[in-house]
């Protein structure tokens, strides 16, 4: 199973094990084990890389100085055989929540010097929390017991080394984030906005040899992690990029350096910080050699999700360097506090970005001098506003604010990026190309209608330095207006079918084939058949021809890229080398939005990019495997794993079957679809019974199915009393009981064929998968990566259209009935109504009160 595969599973199963447990406490122990699981692989990978045999791992132990030296020295700490999260396992019964302090106080003693700041106390909030996993040494047992078994299945082999724990380090925290609330939420930036802001500090740092980040509000770390995976497609070396991170909470700080740890980043290249980010800043020295370590931290980006409008104590903070040239943030919000650190620690020629609240755009007070000196020293280059709701915990509208030491130019670009998003659960969630979108419209600053514009400061000082969105960017969607002759009178207003302008450039000659002027101002539709009319029109052919001869030639370019390199490709960069050829083959096709494509291109790259890194870490084999399904089942009423059948590992066994087995699957299908008829044949023939003939045994109690066996009974006796008596009469209760009868049986048949055909099916694909040629593997590929692709983005022209055709049905629906004709069929209607009333008889009063009603309908 792939990573995110295992990962949901993990996180089901973990779930549904929490019971009691907040879901931020159950974090902390989950991912303290996962972490502990880490290490003692890593111990194991090393030992083995350095020749220890199986039996020299098994001896390894405190005793032996010079091995727990050796293992310090190389990677940073120790532990003993008896220790090993694999040695738990292997316990079975004899295991005992003793086993995991003695193994985490061992732990802490046995640090490398060198590495006791990455080391040290990473796992207290797990070892202080184990009592709460149950209320004796049993039930702690049992629980401790449960989760290592959970996730003993994580592969950290040298061959499946994907990056696999990080991500399900990184999934499972934004799990435990989405359905904790505001507890877990406020250290997790969900992953859309880490990788926004992350596509924007990479590309001003794509030409650096060496970098520098720094997240002073670390949280969990993950928002560092996909800053430094960005900044990392764009250096030789990702040791070149070096990681600093600082975080309040104690068990947060751990999450910190767990998942930085985790990535397989050099020891070196992390520096963590467990302190008060706005108390205790740098210069960091260590005591021991304040000299040697002095550090007044100067990096090439800062990057930090604060916690939004929190109190701080700003006294005696004036002289403070950072905040002493622009101003001290009010003691009941440290935004700015926070923002003024971030800048203070970057270069010259660096780049921060920061999440706030939408509030500190347009706060007054001291926010709105410290606002004032930031857009007076040139500071602020962006501001982008996001949908609401994308956090967890939190539905107040955010923004991201780009800030720089060092700008050429004087304007700001302002972004209303809060339309664009996507539902789901109660939270909303940028698209990728919605990430796309606003990451080129900040890296090239490009204004775009109702969406972003670059604003001078001149601009800004007459607005009091109120950045405000909304007073520069309009991005409502435009009131919907109603032409009151047209409403009157009929017509189509020639100004509201200019306002689909964009499609009548791009197709010429098309408008004036649909339309028709009855004037000057107004048009009628001429087109009877319109979405004939525009499909086949010579413009819109030449459209649809230009945009395939644009792509021809894709579906080798993409072989060649994909196919060719399948061991090799670079997953990481990949995605952005095909963006751009699709983007350069639509610069000269009118009217498809390239973001559109972009999507299309996101949705299957998830994809194919988990296929590419499974082939690149286990090997072209990887393309012929095939592992147990494992579902979750009620067995004797408790949960329990079984396998049902087998999964491809890549190749998808319906893919399969369509390719190499279409015979047997066209005779199931067939049969299936034989079994959709004879259901549909049944429920026809209950339908027919009267309300008298369903009061027999044949039907069910609740009278909503048949009975089988009573059917069947009843049946049997009816054949002999049609061999006395000759056949039933169509359409007699009799000859629907035969009918039925005969129905189920030929269901039961077919039902016990299509199990037999369809397991019979199962293993024959199976086989097939293992017993791949070469040649058929990069065929199915092509089928599941490039085809569905290239089939997506051959639609878009098509899409267009579509849209094109609702959108001058909409229009010319839109005044097709005029007022006047609504009161002429009012006028009918009394009319009519008036007629049937003459038709009505009663006696003195009920005609009374008619000849009144009359009066009311005007009818007289």
């Amino acid at each position: 199973m792939n990573k995110q595969q295992l990962a949901a599973k993990i996180w089901q199963s973990a779930n549904q094990m929490r019971s009691k447990i907040d879901a931020n406490e159950y974090k902390d122990y989950i991912l303290g084990f996962i972490f502990y699981k880490y290490l003692s692989d890593r111990e194991i990978i090393f030992a083995k890389k350095v020749d220890y045999s199986d039996e020299d791992i098994k001896s390894l132990s405190e005793e032996d100085i010079e091995a727990v030296e050796y293992f310090k020295k190389n990677i940073g700490y120790f532990i003993s055989y008896k220790d090993l999260f694999s040695t738990w396992i292997k316990m079975g019964k004899d295991f005992d929540v003793s086993n995991v302090r003695d193994a985490l106080s061992a732990f802490s003693r046995l640090i490398s010097p060198a590495h006791k700041k990455l080391f040290d106390g990473v796992f207290d909030t797990l070892q202080t929390g184990l009592s709460k996993l149950g209320e004796s040494a049993a039930s702690q047992t049992k629980a401790i017991s449960d989760l290592i078994h959970l996730i003993k299945g994580i592969p950290m082999d040298a061959k499946q080394d994907y990056d696999m724990l990080g991500f399900i380090y990184e999934y499972l925290i934004g799990m435990f984030a989405a359905n904790a609330g505001k507890k877990a939420g406020e250290f997790y930036t969900p992953h859309e906005v880490s990788l926004l802001m992350s596509e924007i500090i990479a590309d001003h740092l794509k030409d650096k040899k060496e970098i520098q980040i720094y997240d002073p509000t670390s949280g969990s770390g993950s928002l560092l992690i996909n800053i430094g995976k960005s900044v990392a497609k764009h250096v030789d070396d990702e040791n070149n990029i070096k990681y600093y991170a600082q975080e309040l909470k104690q068990n947060t700080y751990n999450l910190t350096r767990m998942n930085l740890v985790m990535r397989g980043l050099l020891p070196h290249n992390i520096v963590t910080r467990n302190g008060d980010t706005l108390e205790d800043d740098w210069p960091y020295f260590e005591e021991s050699d304040p000299i040697g370590s002095y550090n007044p931290l100067y990096v090439d980006a800062v990057v930090s999700n604060p916690p939004y409008s929190q109190k701080w104590d700003s006294d005696n903070k004036d002289a403070d360097p950072r905040y002493a040239s622009y101003g001290l943030a009010p003691k009941g919000k440290a935004d700015y506090a926070f923002l003024l650190h971030d800048l203070y620690h970057v270069k010259p020629e660096g780049i921060m970005t920061i999440v706030l609240p939408h509030g500190v755009l347009f706060r007054g007070g001291e926010e709105g001098v410290i606002r004032k000196n930031l857009i007076e020293r040139n500071n602020i280059d962006a501001i982008i506003g996001l949908p609401s709701n994308i956090f967890f915990g939190t539905g107040i509208p955010t923004i991201i604010m780009v800030l720089r030491q060092k700008r050429e130019r004087t304007d700001v670009l302002i972004v209303d990026a809060s339309k664009g998003f996507i539902k789901e659960g109660k939270n909303n969630k940028l698209r990728a190309c919605d990430i796309r979108k606003i990451a080129d419209t900040v890296i090239k600053r490009k204004p775009q209608p109702k969406f972003a514009r670059l604003v001078t400061r001149d601009e800004i000082r007459e607005n009091d330095y109120n950045l405000n969105i909304p007073r520069y960017v309009d991005s409502s969607e435009t009131t919907e207006s109603w032409d009151i002759y047209a409403t009157m009178f009929g017509g189509i207003p020639v100004k509201e079918i200019d306002e689909l302008n964009k499609y009548w450039d791009a197709l010429p000659g098309l408008k004036e084939t649909i339309f028709s002027n009855i004037s000057t101002d107004y048009a009628e539709l001429k087109a009877d058949e319109l979405k004939h009319t525009i499909t086949n029109h010579l413009s819109v052919k030449t459209f649809v021809d230009s945009f395939h001869q644009s792509f021809a030639g894709f579906d080798d370019f993409l072989k060649n890229e994909l196919l060719a390199n399948t061991e090799s490709v670079k997953v990481n960069s990949e995605e952005t080398v095909l963006s751009e050829a699709i983007f350069s083959r639509l610069e000269s096709i009118p009217l498809i939005d390239k973001y559109d494509a972009y999507q299309i291109l996101d949705d299957r790259w998830n994809v194919i990019s988990v296929d590419l890194e499974i082939i690149q870490t286990e090997g072209f084999s990887a393309n012929k495997a095939v592992d147990p399904n494992m579902v979750i089942k009620k067995v004797k009423g408790k949960d329990q794993e079984v396998q049902e059948g087998w999964v491809g590992r890549i190749m998808p066994f319906e893919l399969v079957q369509e390719t190499y087995l279409k015979n047997e699957l066209k005779q199931i299908k067939e049969k299936e679809q034989r079994l959709l008829e004879i259901t549909s044949g049944i429920e026809e023939l209950f339908d027919s019974f009267s309300e008298e003939e369903k009061e027999g045994d044949t039907v069910n109690e609740a009278k909503d199915s048949f009975v089988n066996a009573a059917v069947g009974k009843e049946a049997k006796l009816l054949k002999v009393e049609e061999k006395k008596n000759g056949v039933f009469e169509e359409d007699t209760y009799e000859a629907k009981i035969l009918k039925v009868d005969k129905l189920i049986d030929e269901q039961k048949k077919l039902n016990s064929q299509v199990k037999a055909e369809t397991a019979k099916l199962h293993g024959k694909t199976k086989k097939t998968i293992e017993e791949l040629t070469d040649e058929q593997v990069y065929e199915l590929l092509e089928l599941k990566w490039i085809t569905p692709l290239i089939n997506s983005l051959n639609n878009l022209p098509g899409s267009v259209l579509l849209q094109l055709v609702d959108k001058v049905q909409a229009l010319a629906e839109k005044y097709a009935t005029t007022f006047a004709d609504v009161m002429n069929e009012i006028d009918k209607t009394k009319s009519s109504l008036a007629l049937q009333i003459d038709e009505l008889t009663g006696n003195e009063f009920d005609m009374k009160g008619l000849s009144e009603f009359k009066v009311l309908l005007n009818a007289e």
